[in-house]
């Protein structure tokens, strides 16, 4: 555990996706932020938000309401509630329905994604997500008859095969040897990251991605393409949305 850091924190969540609560102890703490030496929230990034949840500790509950990037990760308390001192040990909780949704949307686009550029060879010029919604944005000049109904049975055809999502870590040489590996219009991984850490749905899609994810594709639950829209030049934006 603890390959991934940020500044002085260990980053628990890119190790075990499914971690929720661990024991951490806090480094350095004012209303700006509190700095753990051990951490299972996600900061946002990639398009992803951050997580909510609580600190619990000496019977005082703080709650986040995220986490700021900077030399240190820091999380954000919501306004008002006590800020536990320099020292103190806490036990960290990561609000599960959030990030399991999260957890879901993330997938679902890069699945979404994969779906795509197999079958239009187009790249990816943008995306966002919240929790069971997401869009994603395409470099694709002309929209096929039946393009909506078509890219929904493909992206659901995929979850039914339970592909494998997998996550590891390569160097950046051997990560930038795998073929579109980079599906954005902008490679946007910073020249000074020397490991990339790429997630894998075995079979249909491989990216670098700083993210979480879920075990399999069936796990995603059902993706229902809600709108295409037309951004101009070329620009198709895909709106989705998850469901049981």
């Amino acid at each position: 555990m603890g390959s991934y850091h940020h500044g002085r924190t260990a980053r628990l969540e890119l190790d075990d996706q499914t971690l929720r609560e661990w024991d951490a102890v806090v480094l350095d703490a004012d209303e700006e932020g509190i700095v753990l030496d051990r951490s299972a929230f996600y900061p946002g990034g990639g398009g992803q938000p951050p997580d909510h949840g609580v600190l619990l500790w000496q019977g005082v509950q703080t709650r986040i309401a995220g986490v700021r990037k900077g030399d240190d990760l820091r999380l954000i308390p919501v306004e008002g509630d006590p800020i536990p001192p320099v020292g103190t040990s806490v036990r960290g909780a990561v609000e599960d329905e959030r990030r399991t949704a999260l957890m879901r949307t993330h997938s679902a686009l890069h699945l979404l994604c994969g779906v795509v550029f197999r079958d239009y060879g187009c790249p990816v010029t943008g995306g966002n997500m919240e929790p069971l919604v997401a869009r994603m944005d395409f470099d694709l000049r002309e929209v096929p008859p039946g393009f909506k109904q078509t890219i929904e049975d493909a992206c659901n055809a995929e979850i039914a095969k339970d592909r494998r999502i997998d996550v590891k870590t390569l160097p950046r040489a051997e990560a930038f040897a795998i073929p579109d590996i980079i599906r954005t219009a902008t490679n946007l991984v910073p020249p000074e990251v020397e490991d990339v850490r790429i997630v894998d749905i075995v079979g249909l899609d491989t990216q670098a991605d700083g993210g979480t994810h879920v075990a399999s594709t069936r796990q995603i639950g059902r993706i229902t393409v809600a709108k295409i829209e037309n951004k101009g030049r070329g620009f198709r934006r895909i709106r989705i949305k998850i469901t049981d």
